[in-house]
Parts: structure tokens; C-alpha cells; sequence
């Protein structure tokens, strides 16, 4: 019987539907993960940034925190970024709209490459946000790029803090060294920075450009190259770094510190570009930089906590993908990049569904508004808007550095953020640790050394040599400088407070010469007797003048005589007036006289012929009429008192004027000598021969150049020339030589003055400036010109002497008002007493006398013979009853007036006790 084989399996059936099980469950997690992922969108950002660099390093770090950040929370967008290196910028902006399908692109540091993107992204409607932005808006620049959106300032801020800075310490010439970018341009920075030197009083002496880094082979040969032009080239040594790559700074420190241009006396100013990496530097590098003043941006967000966190994250993911860098730090270009990010992320947030477009995307990033790490993000006219910023200014010290002031466009420098009005200053707080650890403030040039010592041209040939006078020697280093001009020169130089190496060097050619080799860095200064002109400040600097100058006609002098001499004492007015004062006293004499003075009766030319004689011969107290009125002989004593004074006065000026010689110069008018085409002279080696030419218009053959103060005289005596024109410090000189036969009569076209010459910015024209105010203030200045200028003894002694004036009525009209109104008054009261006491014409006859003329005659016989008790033989004679001999001797004229007087006496008192017999005259 056949074996059955009986197979009895002992799994359960149900294990075999488990397979189908876990496939069904698997497909289902697939699927529903399918349809999540089909409804997230992702929004692909690219990079255009060097990620060799350590800026691009933190920017690289910083925008993929910002992408992680939002793609771990946010559930419906994701942000996918692509890293393009920026050295192809066009190809990699093409590659990334083309094939990555990118809807921003972020990046470009330097505006030629931000502009060669923006063109791409605009043809492409892709927005883009640059980390650049030019320092000057071109025209239409919204029209030419409309989806250009500038994640960056103008800069203009930076400029501006750089020129206070020059004008607080009075740097007048400044070198500004930028790198040339790929494609050319500074992005207008230099503009800037020009302007705002203006602004405050200097200017940009040198301009050193140095090719992009990415260009050369051996940077450190070329940047040695266009040191060594700078050095031979400039006297400035302020250096201001607009713009330039971190490899470019460092080898220009290292080759500028190795030539001594980071040393005594030298600035450096770095932008901010380079300011916020000095962290991230090599120590030695740093070292090379030390003294170094550095711009930063003040962010206030710094403290918050979003800060912190971004900080943490960036130190622990930058550490772990750069381990060979030492600093982990974010700097100012990481805080930029993570807040440009984060416009995207608000930009795609606003948009609503699943509607978007690229011009919808734009104008979202455009309206953000938000405070961001970097500071505030708002946009106006397509460009970061940065209101009020606050910028640091460090100082590189060792190894390190340090902050030491605050600026901001409205307050300047401040010691603390706040910006408080009281702690403003207008310089730097410091204290600054300045290249070289000089003490005090460095001038920003190239100062002289014994090696090196300031070289000064001296005129070496003078019109005058009294001013400058070169004495050579066989050996030109033994030559002997002398003058007023070298003299003042020696006593600033004492003034300066520091030490000045220098060497003399004469030089025979015209002055103009001589100042434009000052200006071609032939001499590094000109002392001498060098006028300021409008047109030689446009080549050089000055120093305050140490004397005036102008332009004065020299012409010889004869003496003055004149015919009429005899009436200068006194002016035309003053004679007429004592002419009218004279006759107006003859008048009033012959009024108050000619009715009781026989002498001054008769016909009517006798009587005014007497007066006339009267007062004429009064005036050598010549008069020998008799005078029987009182108020007469009041009339005589004024008028006598005015004839003394006149008398003397006339006198004394007309022998003044008869003792000083005055000389009268032949020519007075400049019109005239070009009328009559006479020649004149001038020095020729000096501006004089042009301005006389350009200005005055004299005709260049009537010019005659004389070489030597002496060789004026000759000129003037063989009448070649008739007319010299001299500045007016040597016409002081000649004058004060030729006192007795040459005058200046036009002293006109003032000039800046003599001072002396130094290259345009040089501290040391503005130190010797100070020293030459010094000098006038203490009187030093006045007692060179006495000991260099002063006259001869001679010249001195006439020049004391001024020629005497005539006198005016101004100095006599009181004494002639006295004498008129004395005169009027007497004659007033004359006229008053003939009204009031008329005369009686007709003889009164004996008895018929009334009792008040009888009374009235014992009246004035009463009064006559009191008097002449009183004063016996000097009464005065009251009537006469008899005419005398005038023509007597005086002895018999003497005698019988005492007869006379004697016999009238008696009489008189005969008659006393009865009536008048005759008719008394008047008297008053």
C-alpha cells in the first residue's frame, strides 16, 4: 500500500496579508507627503558674492541662517539659495535666471558690477539688491534700472566725517588713494570727497589709483611704483582710502610703512569697508596700520536679542566652515546680508495666494519697513534710506584698536552716542595715538631733516639791497644772505617752536620765475621781498605780509618860489574879511567923530580920507589924530588888540614859510606822461614793468628797465626817463636816500603786501604767518624797518619840517566877531543918544539961558572939576574955547596944553555960578 506524504504548514494565514499591508501604508505617507510638497512654494535667491574674501564669508554665512530660520518654521515657503562667485558677474547672473530659475539675485559690492546685473535682471524682470550704490544718482536711473534696489548708502556721510576731520586739525592738502574696480570708476567717492575738502579749505593734492588686485601678479611691486611717484611728487602726507579691496590695503601698509609714509608727521584715514574687517586681520598687518583713524557705522541693535541669537548662530556655523579664520565675529557686511534676506522673506509673506509676479514681488520689497540688524530698512527712490547715522571713529593702536568719538552730519563730534548738544565738540575727543607716536598734532606734510633740509630760493640779484643782499663766496654754501627781508625771516624762524633745517640758494631771474619753481617743487619756499598777487596765490601759498606794498610815481622836485608870496600867510578869505572888518572900523570912527573932531570936519573927501588914513595907519599904531569920544576910543582899543594879534600871526607864518623850502614836483599828472609820450622806469625784474603795461597802458618802448636804486638819479639828470614807478616799500627807501631832489606824488594800486612764498597747503606758511603777527604785535617788525628803512640824517632832519599852511577864518572869526559887534554897539548908542539928547545948534545968548540949561552946565563943571582935583594936570579937556598950534614941538605943545588945561579950569570955575556964554560941544 503507497506512502502518503502529508505537508501541514504551521504558519497562520494571516501573516501573509502583513506585506500587503505595510506597502498599502507606505504609499499612503508617499502620496500624502507628495501632495504637501506640490503645495509649498520655493523661491530660488541667488549670491553673487566672493566667497574668498572674508566679507564674502560672512555674507554667505549670514544669508544661509537667514534661509534656515525660515525655511524650519515657515510651512508653505521655502527659500532655495544658489552661490555664484562674482568673478564672471554677467555670465553667473545669466546662468542663474536661465537655469536656476532665481526670482532675486543679492549681491555686488562694487557699482559697475550691481549695474551690469541690474541690466540683466531688468530684461529678465528679475529684482535685484545691491550692495553697492553710486555716490552720485545717475540721471533717469529708476528708468534705466527699474528693479534695481540699492541695500546700501551713497556714502556721502563717510566723505563728509573724513573733510571735518581734515578741517579739525587744518589739513589744507590731502592724497586720496582709491582701487580702480574691474570695470573702471570710484563710483563717484572722488567727487565727493573734493567738494567737501572745499567746503572746509582744502583740497586733494594727489590722486592715487591702483589697479584692481584681481589684475596683478606682483601687488606689492606695483603698489611700491606708485609710492615712490607719490613720494617724489607730493609734499602732503595726509592719505585718505576712499576705496579698495582688503588684499590691496594690507600690501599698501606694508610697502608705505617700509618707505616711512606711516611715520612722523603723516595721517592715514581708512573707509569703513576696511574699518569694520580690522578684527578679522592679520596682527601684523594691523601693526603696519597703527595710528590709523577708521570710520564705522554706530548700529544701535546691537544690544537686542535678536542680535544675540543671529551672533550665536553666526560664531558657531562660521567656526565650523572657516576654522582657519581667528575672528568668528558678524561685521557690518554679515548684518546687511541677513537683513536683505529677510526683505525677501517679508516680501513673499505680503503676497497673497498663489497669485505673484516679479513687478508684485519688487514693490513688496520696496514698501518694507522694519528694524533690522544693520538698523532701520527703508527704502525711498529705490535706495536704502539712512536717516541721521552715527558714525564711530576708531584709532588703530598696536595690535588693536580703539573707539574714540562719536560723528553725526547734524552735531559733529560728540564723546557719546546720545549726541547730547553740550558734548559736541569741533574736533576729535582723543587722545590719538597719530603714526610715528609724535607728540602732539602731525602736520600732514613732508618736513624738512638735516638730510633733507628746506630748500629756499633767495632773489639773487635786488634793485634795492636793503631788503635782500647776496654776498657770493667761492663756495656757495658760504655765500652770506643779508637785509630786512632775511632779518625777519631769521627772527620768525625763532618763533616756530620746532626745529627747521634749511639752505639758501640765490637766484638770478624775475620774481614771477621765482615763485612758479615753488610751485613746480623746483624750491620748497622763496624769501625776499616778494609781492602778493591775485595770480601768484592761484600757484602758491603766502605767509601774512610783514610790510604793505603799493605803487608810487617817483619825479624829481625844484624849488617853489612865487611872486605873491608875501600873501600866503593868510587865505583868500581871511583877507577879505580883515578888509572888510578895516573899513567897517573907518566908518564907525568917522561917525562918532567927524561932529566934534576937527580934524575929521570939513568937506566930505577930507573927512573920509581922515578916517580912512586913521584906520590904515592904526595898523602900525601909526595914528595921530585926536579921538574926543568915548565910545571912539573903545572902537580904537578892540580894533588895536585885533591888529596886534594879525600882525603877529602873519608875521610868524610868513617867516615859517620863507625858512622851510618847499619842493614842487615837475610831473603830478600819469595821464600826462602818456599823453606826451615820455619815458619812464621801474624795476624789470619785478611785476611792475607788466602791470604798467597790462594796466596803467603804457606803451612798452616808454618803459626803461633800471637794475639799481643808484642808477635812478643818472636816468633822471641825462632825462632819459621823467618818471620812475616803485613799489611803494623801495620808494620809501629812495625817498628816505634822495630826499632834496626827488618826491612821490601818486601813492595809489594798493597790493597784498610783501611776504614770503611756500607751496599751496604747506603748515609751514601758516606757522610762519603766526610768527610774523608775533612779531608785529611785540614791535619787533617796526624796529627792523627803523634799523633797514630808516632815512639818513639829513633826509631825517628835513623830513621833521612840514611846510606851514595859511590861516583860515576859522581860527580868527571869534576875534572879528568882537571887533564888529564892539563897533555896532558904539555906534547904537551914539545914534540912541543924539534921539534922546539932541544938540542945540544955536548959540544960547547971555541971560536968556533957561534955569535946566544952567542947572545942566554947574553939572558938568561941578563933575569936570572933581576929575581934575582928583587927577590933578591929566582932566581930560571937556571944551575948548580957542584953537591951538598943532605943529608946535612937543615940549611947546606939552607946555601949552598945561596952559590950556589950567585957563579952561579956572574959567570954568569962573563961570560956575552963572549961565553957559558959549555953546559947549558934546561928549560921551
Amino acid at each position: 500500500m503507497p506512502f502518503q506524504l502529508k505537508i501541514v504548514s504551521t504558519v497562520p494565514r494571516s501573516w501573509f496579508l502583513f506585506p500587503l499591508v505595510l506597502i498599502f501604508f507606505l504609499f499612503t505617507i508617499v502620496s500624502y507627503e507628495a501632495v504637501e510638497v506640490n503645495n509649498i512654494n520655493v523661491t530660488g535667491v541667488g549670491l553673487i558674492i566672493d566667497v574668498n574674501t572674508r566679507i564674502g564669508k560672512e555674507e554667505k554665512i549670514a544669508m544661509k541662517i537667514a534661509a534656515e530660520n525660515y525655511n524650519t518654521t515657515s510651512k508653505t515657503h521655502k527659500l532655495s539659495l544658489y552661490i555664484h562667485n562674482s568673478l564672471r558677474i554677467t555670465s553667473a547672473a545669466e546662468e542663474m535666471i536661465g537655469e536656476k530659475k532665481v526670482e532675486v539675485i543679492i549681491g555686488m559690492h562694487t557699482w559697475q558690477e550691481a549695474a551690469l546685473v541690474a541690466d540683466i535682471g531688468g530684461q529678465a524682470h528679475v529684482p535685484v539688491i545691491s550692495f553697492a550704490a553710486p555716490a552720485i544718482t545717475p540721471p533717469l536711473m529708476t528708468l534705466r534700472w527699474p528693479f534695481l534696489i540699492q541695500m546700501a548708502t551713497k556714502g556721502s556721510e563717510q566723505i563728509k566725517c573724513i573733510a571735518d576731520i581734515v578741517h579739525a586739525y587744518d589739513w589744507q592738502r590731502v592724497i586720496a588713494i582709491y582701487e580702480d574696480e574691474a570695470f573702471g570708476g570710484d563710483s563717484g567717492k572722488l567727487a565727493l570727497l573734493s567738494e567737501a575738502l572745499q567746503n572746509v579749505g582744502s583740497e586733494i593734492e594727489y590722486r592715487l589709483v591702483l589697479p584692481p588686485f584681481s589684475s596683478l601678479s606682483d601687488p606689492a611691486e606695483i603698489v611700491r611704483e606708485e609710492l615712490v611717484k607719490l613720494q617724489n611728487n607730493t609734499q602732503s602726507r595726509v592719505f585718505i582710502v576712499l576705496e579698495s579691496s582688503l588684499a590691496m590695503v594690507t600690501h599698501l601698509f606694508r610697502e608705505a610703512k617700509k618707505m616711512g609714509l606711516v611715520g612722523r608727521e603723516s595721517v592715514w584715514i581708512i573707509p569703513e569697508s576696511i574699518t569694520s574687517l580690522l578684527d578679522s586681520m592679520d596682527k601684523s598687518v594691523i601693526f603696519s596700520m597703527e595710528g590709523a583713524l577708521g570710520i564705522k557705522t554706530n548700529y544701535s541693535e546691537e544690544g537686542s536679542s535678536d542680535y544675540k541669537d543671529f551672533r550665536t548662530q553666526f560664531r558657531t556655523n562660521f567656526r565650523n566652515e572657516y576654522p582657519e579664520e581667528d575672528n568668528s565675529d558678524p561685521g557690518i557686511f554679515a548684518l546687511r546680508a541677513y537683513d536683505s534676506i529677510r526683505i525677501v522673506i517679508e516680501a513673499i509673506e505680503r503676497m497673497s495666494g498663489n497669485t505673484s509676479s516679479p513687478e508684485m514681488l519688487l514693490n513688496n520689497m520696496l514698501s518694507s519697513n522694519f528694524s533690522g540688524l544693520s538698523g532701520k530698512i527703508h527704502f525711498e527712490g529705490r535706495q536704502l534710506l539712512d536717516t541721521s547715522p552715527i558714525l564711530r571713529i576708531v584709532n588703530v593702536v598696536g595690535k588693536s584698536y580703539k573707539e574714540i568719538d562719536f560723528w553725526t552730519p547734524e552735531f559733529g563730534f560728540s564723546k557719546n552716542p546720545s549726541m547730547e548738544k553740550n558734548d559736541t565738540t569741533n574736533t576729535l575727543a582723543g587722545p590719538v595715538i597719530w603714526p610715528g607716536n609724535i607728540n602732539g598734532t602731525p602736520k600732514g606734510w613732508e618736513m624738512p631733516t638735516h638730510a633733507k633740509p628746506l630748500k629756499i630760493g633767495v632773489p639773487g640779484r635786488t634793485t634795492f639791497e636793503k631788503f635782500v643782499k647776496v654776498e657770493y663766496r667761492e663756495k656757495p654754501q658760504k655765500d652770506n644772505y643779508t637785509g630786512f627781508c632775511i632779518q625777519i625771516f631769521d627772527m620768525a624762524l625763532r618763533l616756530l617752536g620746532y626745529d627747521l633745517p634749511y639752505e639758501f640758494h640765490p637766484y638770478n631771474g624775475t620774481y614771477s620765475d621765482l615763485v612758479y619753481h615753488v610751485y613746480d617743487k623746483t624750491y620748497d619756499a622763496v624769501i625776499g621781498d616778494m609781492t602778493i598777487l591775485a595770480d601768484r596765490l592761484e600757484l602758491v601759498d603766502f605767509t601774512l605780509p610783514y610790510t604793505d606794498s603799493g605803487l608810487a610815481m617817483i619825479v624829481p622836485t625844484k624849488s617853489e618860489g612865487s611872486p605873491l608870496m608875501f600873501m600866503k600867510p593868510f587865505t583868500r578869505e581871511m583877507w577879505l574879511v580883515t578888509a572888510a572888518i578895516l573899513m567897517y572900523t573907518m566908518l564907525i570912527v568917522w561917525f562918532l567923530e567927524h561932529q566934534n573932531s576937527p580934524e575929521f570936519s570939513g568937506p566930505w573927501k577930507k573927512q573920509l580920507s581922515t578916517a580912512l588914513w586913521f584906520t590904515f595907519s592904526s595898523l602900525f599904531f601909526a595914528h595921530r589924530e585926536k579921538v574926543y569920544s568915548n565910545l571912539t576910543r573903545l572902537v580904537i582899543i578892540v580894533w588895536l588888540c585885533v591888529v596886534l594879534i594879525l600882525t603877529s600871526s602873519y608875521t610868524a607864518n610868513l617867516s615859517s614859510m620863507l625858512t622851510v623850502q618847499k619842493l614842487q614836483p615837475n610831473v603830478t599828472d600819469i595821464e600826462w606822461l602818456k599823453t606826451n609820450n615820455l619815458k619812464i622806469g621801474c624795476d624789470g625784474d619785478s611785476f611792475v614793468r607788466k602791470y604798467l603795461e597790462d594796466v596803467i597802458k603804457f606803451k612798452p618802448e616808454n618803459i626803461v628797465d633800471v637794475s639799481s636804486e643808484d642808477l635812478y638819479p643818472g636816468e633822471f639828470k641825462s632825462n632819459n626817463i621823467s618818471a620812475a614807478f616803485l613799489e611803494l616799500p623801495y620808494e620809501k627807501v629812495f625817498i628816505n636816500k634822495y630826499c632834496k631832489g626827488y618826491t612821490a606824488t601818486i601813492r595809489t594800486n594798493r597790493f597784498g603786501g610783501l611776504g614770503f612764498v611756500f607751496p599751496k597747503g604747506s603748515p609751514i606758511a601758516r606757522d610762519f604767518s603766526k610768527a610774523i603777527l608775533k612779531l608785529s604785535e611785540n614791535g619787533e617788525t617796526k624796529f627792523l624797518e627803523d634799523e633797514w628803512l630808516t632815512p639818513s640824517k639829513e633826509c631825517s632832519t628835513n623830513m621833521t619840517y612840514s611846510e606851514p599852511g595859511s590861516l583860515g577864518l576859522q581860527s580868527y572869526w571869534v576875534l572879528y566877531l568882537i571887533s564888529f559887534a564892539t563897533s555896532t554897539i558904539c555906534l547904537l548908542l551914539s545914534i540912541f543918544h543924539s534921539i534922546i539928547c539932541p544938540q542945540q545948534h544955536q548959540d544960547p545968548v547971555e541971560g536968556n539961558a533957561t534955569p535946566d540949561e544952567e542947572s545942566t552946565w554947574k553939572e558938568v563943571v561941578k563933575l569936570v572939576r572933581d576929575l581934575y582935583i582928583k587927577n590933578p594936570g591929566k582932566a581930560a579937556t571937556l571944551a575948548e574955547t580957542s584953537n591951538t598950534n598943532e605943529d608946535k614941538s612937543d615940549v611947546n605943545e606939552h607946555s601949552s596944553r598945561r596952559r590950556e588945561t589950567n585957563s579952561t579950569f579956572y574959567t570954568l570955575l569962573h563961570l560956575e555960578s552963572s549961565p553957559p556964554r558959549i555953546r559947549a560941544r558934546n561928549s560921551i
